[in-house]
């Protein structure tokens, strides 16, 4: 971590005051929770920039509050689901939160990988399979999420432009209209 003009640095601060405290308050949520554990980092300094150690949060939970909200920033929070319990886990995935900007599954097994796909076609705008689901580059591979995350409009691909349109459909006759009746209301 550290300056962004350090190229060398794998990152740097968020990006703001209003943001470093929204993530604080996440981290000090999971230090007081008995739903939560910080297995990892949690520390933030507001000394020199907006510094936010990356931080893994391992929840009892699969609804815990940082499982199903967007925090935006460099904190991953993870849920050890029952093995036996997957199908039921990928429901809770898919319908616990309002939002569905980027998911990821992990999987060696292909038809557990189409399965969860499936499952969770509507979880996420972004869905990286054994990949890791973070820095798109616009230009490089289309990025937009869904739900609560956006409107899926996919920055970075010809999808995008419809974004900016205001489709309208035009009809013109050519042939007088000598009544109002459509064909199929004559008697047959």
């Amino acid at each position: 971590m550290g300056d962004v003009r350090d190229f060398s640095c794998f990152m740097n601060a968020v990006i703001d005051e209003r943001s470093f405290n929204k993530i604080s308050g996440y981290l000090e949520h999971a230090k007081s929770s008995a739903d939560a554990k910080i297995l990892i980092g949690g520390k933030a300094s507001a000394d020199k920039g907006y510094f936010v150690d990356p931080t893994v949060i391992q929840a009892s939970q699969p609804t815990y509050k940082s499982m199903v909200e967007e925090i935006f920033g460099p904190v991953l929070s993870v849920y050890v689901y029952d093995d036996r319990k997957l199908d039921e886990t990928i429901k809770v995935c898919d319908e616990s939160t309002p939002y569905a900007l980027t998911g990821a599954v992990f999987a060696q097994d292909r038809v557990a990988v189409e399965a969860m796909a499936r499952a969770l076609r509507h979880s996420a705008g972004n869905f990286y399979i054994n990949d890791k689901p973070t820095g798109a580059v616009v230009g490089q591979q289309p990025f937009g999420g869904a739900r609560g995350s956006g409107t899926n409009d996919k920055a970075g691909s010809a999808v995008n432009l419809y974004r900016w349109l205001s489709l309208r459909t035009i009809k013109e006759n050519l042939v007088p209209v000598v009544g109002y009746r459509y064909p199929f209301m004559s008697a047959q």
